[in-house]
């Protein structure tokens, strides 16, 4: 009798073990197969500036890598939330990623949206384009020491142009306001074409904007550039000091995008496309003709770019604190 009793506990053990086995195996397969049909990259911008230009060279690549086709989806709007909610909401099967921005690590901190942070895992970086401090080519001013300096001497300050709450140039500004003395009156557009068309125009005294807009407004004098807020000079532009390097070391900040999944995309799958992106971004053709339009390639895995997130969540919630940055 007992070794009856052995037996079927065996048998039930073996039973129990097997099914298990077989309720992973399908998501085994699936990642293992992956991938098997088109792959959809979601931008949150319309088509044309720097995170799009970044997202295609991404999907061009990975394409390439993976041997499957990838297409490109651009759903604009709310500051990116409809097409980051869009794919927060997707199932988790390896075929829809996000081409990710700042705004996925800010939104939920400046305004109420449709999804958790948790919804969305890092995979990937893919590139930058340096922001880039600009004044119209009849300021008086040439590097972002004087312009801070003038500024505060300024009986009124000066006037700043942003692409909207939680733009990119608003934080530059909260960190030059907050961190330095800056005074600087916020004038908000309703995009960053918007935005440095008052530049141009002299409208405003400066703004600041991602390399790949303004470089051709530098090159043809029509804009001069005072500072990259990134941690390295631009490779298309190296003479432009850094803020940094001009003494404002907490101005950081690029116009960056990578590539975010939905929670619960199979790790197999996600360590695949981070290599795809990472060799993408390595070809030597592809870098030059980013770096030759002012975006740096980056590439990495998915732990460089899991702290890269958290580190730009801290930097910029210390930021939104400081100014009580909010959308009305």
């Amino acid at each position: 009798m007992p070794t009856l009793r052995l037996s079927l506990r065996a048998c039930l053990c073996a039973f129990a073990g097997a099914a298990l086995l077989a309720a992973h195996a399908p998501q085994a397969r699936a990642a293992d197969a992956w991938p098997s049909r088109t792959i959809h990259f979601v931008i949150p911008f319309t088509a044309g500036g720097a995170n799009d230009m970044l997202g295609r060279a991404a999907a061009e690549g990975a394409a390439r890598v993976l041997g499957q086709s990838i297409v490109v989806d651009n759903k604009p709007g709310s500051g990116t939330v409809v097409g980051t909610a869009f794919v927060a909401r997707s199932a988790p099967d390896g075929y829809t990623f996000l081409i990710s921005s700042a705004g996925v690590v800010s939104n939920g901190m400046i305004r109420t949206v449709p999804y958790q942070d948790d919804q969305l895992v890092p995979v990937a970086m893919i590139g930058l384009a340096p922001s880039v401090v600009v004044v119209p080519a009849s300021s008086p001013y040439h590097t972002l020491k004087e312009f801070v300096q003038a500024s505060r001497e300024s009986p009124r300050g000066f006037h700043w142009s942003t692409a909207g709450v939680g733009s990119t140039p608003h934080f530059v500004q909260g960190w030059l306001a907050t961190e330095y003395g800056a005074k600087l009156d916020l004038v908000p557009y309703k995009s960053g074409a918007e935005s440095i068309t008052a530049v141009l125009s002299a409208q405003v005294d400066a703004t600041s904007e991602a390399s790949i807009v303004v470089l051709p407004y530098i090159k043809e004098g029509k804009l001069r550039a005072l500072a990259d807020t990134w941690t390295q000079r631009i490779s298309a532009y190296p003479d432009l000091p850094t803020a940094a390097e001009q003494g404002f070391p907490a101005v950081q900040i690029a116009h960056w995008a990578g590539v975010h999944a939905p929670a619960g995309t199979p790790p197999e799958i996600l360590d695949k496309m981070a290599a795809a992106i990472d060799t993408a971004m390595k070809d030597p053709a592809t870098a030059a003709r980013l770096k030759g339009m002012g975006i740096e390639p980056i590439g990495g895995t998915r732990a460089s770019f899991a702290k890269f997130i958290d580190e730009e969540r801290a930097r910029l919630g210390a930021v939104v604190k400081a100014t009580g940055m909010k959308a009305e």
